[in-house]
């Protein structure tokens, strides 16, 4: 049976006020993340597994607050994660029947870090396979292991993706923060579809390590969350410096600018540029949210400017995803060691050849373009096209903002690939539903490089203009009767 419940609508602070204050204990906030899992999973499809250790860690927790040692807001917290990043002893499978068995012997720097600001990993995130690098035209959440992930504000539209599960754990309330990774709209559009803030970081302010790659010149992890304030935290708490990871190094932001509240007032005096533009058949209900979203951040003292972005070329970017592939994967494999039940993207490839019945239903056409480059032949192509696509995007990017802009405003995950490509951060923001569908509607904001905290601060102060999201069985409330009490 499911039924939403006060922690529906409150904010992680209050989850955090409300362990200290003794009114609820970690392990009960991870028995609510199993029981909605319980009672929604089957249905929804958002959760590849859950925690072995998770009611332990649960205890240990609440044994932890008790002796007067509290780690932070965080502490006692539960999270899902993505599977595509390591938990030490439970597989990473990144949606794969081939990785079904692979087994880190080790946690992901990022897992690690949210372990030591005392998050409770609950569960592991169903995906599109391989982050949506298998083949073209799969739907988004789809996965050979994992099955459809489906969106529960409307099941007969897509879940976005890769981040599918990720998306679907919060929106469900299976937990309140979610670990999504992106490396083209992977958390920015699968959190606009599901009503849900996500953020893109900088390239460079989240390890890399041990997660499963696609190319580690665009990859990252980030934040899902039902609010700015949320995914601020879960941000500060899993970025910094990693010595295995050279993009970190060079990393100017500090955790200290999310270690307090968001600015209130981020937007009064904020000059944003707005893409006026709308994407092909950007529908009247979604132009009208996104007209009303413009007119909040005005009355929340913004100034609007009016900016052209050209269409971006995008043949440069598959050129490096390619060619960046099955290197960056072989190294993954590699450092998992006897736990990878295959250890290149050649095996597992011809995995998925010898068990296409199970596992190829709608092919492997990337993993095939990537085994056949010549990876010393085509070096220098591969270079050339990715410092084109670089300087193309970017070049984009600065023109619309200029000298007297600090951000750009988007209709909804439309040109997410700019900051993608680019590096820089990127944050989507429920803005409302459309009228004729009810289907969710988000705002991106686009900004340099190590404005991530700045970025989240706009963000807040949006939300807090413009307070629409409501949760799935407000929207959609047929699909959620099934689960009523009979």
């Amino acid at each position: 049976m499911f039924e939403p419940d006060e922690l529906d609508d409150l904010p992680l602070a209050a989850w955090a006020e409300g362990l200290a204050a003794g009114r609820w204990t970690s392990r009960a906030l991870v028995e609510r993340s199993l029981s909605r899992i319980e009672a929604l999973d089957a249905h929804f499809g958002a959760i590849r597994c859950v925690i072995p250790d998770c009611l332990e860690r649960a205890d240990a927790s609440d044994a932890e607050r008790s002796s007067g040692a509290v780690r932070g807001p965080l502490a006692g917290i539960p999270v899902v994660v993505k599977d595509n990043i390591d938990v030490a002893g439970v597989p990473t499978t990144a949606g794969a029947l081939a990785l079904e068995h692979s087994v880190p012997s080790r946690d992901a720097p990022l897992v690690e870090r949210l372990r030591e600001a005392g998050a409770l990993i609950v569960a592991k995130a169903n995906l599109s396979e391989m982050a949506n690098f298998l083949t073209e035209r799969m739907p988004s959440g789809y996965s050979s292991l994992g099955g459809q992930v489906l969106n529960p504000y409307d099941t007969s539209r897509t879940p976005g993706g890769s981040s599918s599960g990720s998306a679907t754990a919060v929106a469900l309330g299976i937990a309140p923060l979610a670990v999504g990774t992106e490396t083209d709209g992977s958390i920015i559009n699968p959190s606009e579809c599901q009503s849900l803030v996500g953020m893109k970081p900088t390239l460079g302010l989240v390890s890399r390590v041990g997660i499963v790659p696609i190319a580690p010149s665009q990859d990252t992890a980030g934040p899902m969350a039902r609010s700015a304030a949320d995914a601020a935290l879960l941000l500060g708490a899993m970025a910094g410096p990693d010595p295995d990871d050279p993009a970190t190094v060079d990393a100017v932001w500090s955790a200290d600018e999310l270690a307090g509240p968001l600015a209130r007032d981020a937007l009064g005096g904020a000059r944003l540029g707005v893409v006026g533009a709308f994407p092909d058949g950007y529908r009247e209900g979604r132009r009208a949210c996104h007209a009303t979203a413009l007119e909040a951040l005005r009355s929340a003292g913004a100034e609007l400017v009016e900016v052209t972005v050209p269409k971006s070329e995008e043949e440069d970017e598959l050129v490096v995803l390619h060619h960046e592939f099955a290197p960056a994967l072989d190294r993954y494999l590699a450092a998992i060691g006897e736990g990878a039940p295959v250890r290149t993207l050649a095996e597992l490839r011809d995995w998925n050849a010898a068990h296409g019945d199970v596992a190829l239903k709608f092919g492997q056409v990337h993993v095939e373009r990537a085994l056949a480059i010549d990876h010393r032949a085509a070096d220098a192509e591969y270079r050339e096209a990715r410092q084109r696509d670089l300087l193309s995007v970017g070049a984009i990017l600065e023109e619309a903002l200029g000298d007297r802009l600090e951000a750009l405003v988007f209709p909804g995950y439309h040109h997410c690939g700019l900051a993608a490509r680019s590096g820089w951060p990127s944050v989507v923001v429920p803005a409302g539903y459309s009228a004729a569908t009810r289907r969710p509607v988000g705002l991106m904001i686009v900004a340099r490089p190590w404005s991530d905290a700045r970025l989240l601060s706009l963000a807040h102060a949006f939300e807090r203009a413009h307070p629409v999201r409501r949760p799935p069985w407000a929207i959609n409330p047929a699909e959620f009767r099934r689960f009523e009490a009979r």
